[in-house]
């Protein structure tokens, strides 16, 4: 038996997602939230979990869930729909929309899984680099779109792994011509203060994606996606069914019930975020660019393969994004805390020559 036989060769050929495995190291790779929950609140949220029946399926569809993240956002309770993280729902969309018009496209650099997931799920691809600001090369995109095609472009924002939010009429643009669906992945919206959600009473393609992994909810993996009723109703037929957990259900819940708790930490990381951006600008040959999430993205003058490699040395992890023709010689790094921002500046500072 030769596997590349049975897989697809689309799959057999690609590495997948890569994450490294490094215990006890500073994590700035992964775009989280820095910081723990109070002890206090760790309890309350513990609490919670012993009320649960763990020999009982979770609420299918997660209705009460539904209910309250639709009036947090705003929308109605057909609008919504819960995913195990903002992966899944991506998944769900490229496996719905493959009718008469096929295939998906996104911009370049961005969240790799977009990518990923698309050809996991047999779509045709279409990557278009972004411009020299790492905005939408409207012009490029509108070039690609024919009547066939696409059926879902993905838009991250802010995106990543640059930290800008698009132009909101260059987005516009897109979701007027495209003959398919227009996914706005704001996992980063918390930290930018923007959204978009107000232009789902003006277009029916377009979709919302949100999640509680940057907000200091990583370990439940819990998504949203936000769309016209029609849509989800179409989409809710390829969710599986009991597709979030009752712990993460749970967790969800807690979050809404301290909302306070959390946006007191995205201020932080917001203030953070800004020291750490000043600090990157003082070092010599290190380029950073202006953020809107809860990371920052710069050029350096040097093999960032080196640096990766020596700051991993000293137990500091960030994403090295060599690779690409748009990222050469570029790292994402994470907001931390303080101290582990300082951390990250001095061993930068000692690393580069």
């Amino acid at each position: 038996m030769k596997l590349q036989d049975l897989v697809s060769k689309e799959i057999f050929k690609q590495n997948g997602y890569q994450a490294p495995e490094l215990s006890g190291a500073i994590k700035l790779d992964a775009n989280e939230n820095p910081f723990g929950l109070r002890k206090n609140l760790q309890k309350e949220l513990l609490a919670e979990f012993g009320k649960i029946s763990l020999n009982r399926y979770p609420a299918a569809g997660a209705p009460e869930l539904r209910e309250r993240f639709a009036s947090y956002y705003g929308v109605h309770k057909d609008m919504i729909m819960l995913g195990n993280g903002s992966d899944e729902l991506i998944q769900l969309l490229c496996l719905t929309f493959k009718g008469k018009i096929k295939g998906v496209m996104v911009p370049v650099p961005t969240f790799s899984m977009y990518k990923i997931i698309s050809i996991n799920t047999g779509n045709k691809m279409a990557e278009v680099p972004l411009n020299k600001n790492f905005d939408l090369d409207v012009a490029a995109m509108m070039d690609r779109i024919k009547s066939n095609f696409p059926a879902v472009i993905y838009l991250s924002y802010p995106n990543s792994p640059t930290g800008n939010c698009f132009s909101k009429s260059k987005i516009e643009a897109i979701i007027k011509k495209t003959p398919g669906i227009v996914v706005v992945d704001e996992a980063y919206a918390s930290f930018s203060g923007a959204t978009l959600l107000p232009l789902l009473k003006k277009y029916d393609n377009l979709v919302i994606l949100k999640t509680l992994s940057k907000l200091g909810l990583a370990a439940m993996r819990l998504g949203f996606l936000i769309g016209n009723k029609e849509l989800l109703a179409e989409i809710d037929k390829v969710r599986l069914p009991y597709n979030v957990n009752s712990l993460s259900q749970a967790a969800a819940g807690f979050f809404l019930d301290h909302q306070a708790e959390f946006s007191k930490q995205v201020a932080e990381i917001v203030e953070r975020r800004e020291e750490l951006y000043r600090g990157l600008k003082d070092i010599a040959g290190v380029r950073p660019w202006p953020s809107r999430a809860n990371f920052i993205f710069f050029s350096c003058a040097f093999d960032s393969d080196r640096i990766y490699t020596q700051l991993a040395a000293r137990g500091i992890v960030v994403k090295n994004l060599q690779g690409h023709p748009l990222t050469g010689n570029c790292i994402r790094v994470t907001v931390g805390t303080r101290q582990e921002n300082a951390a990250f500046l001095t061993a930068l500072k000692d690393i580069i020559p």
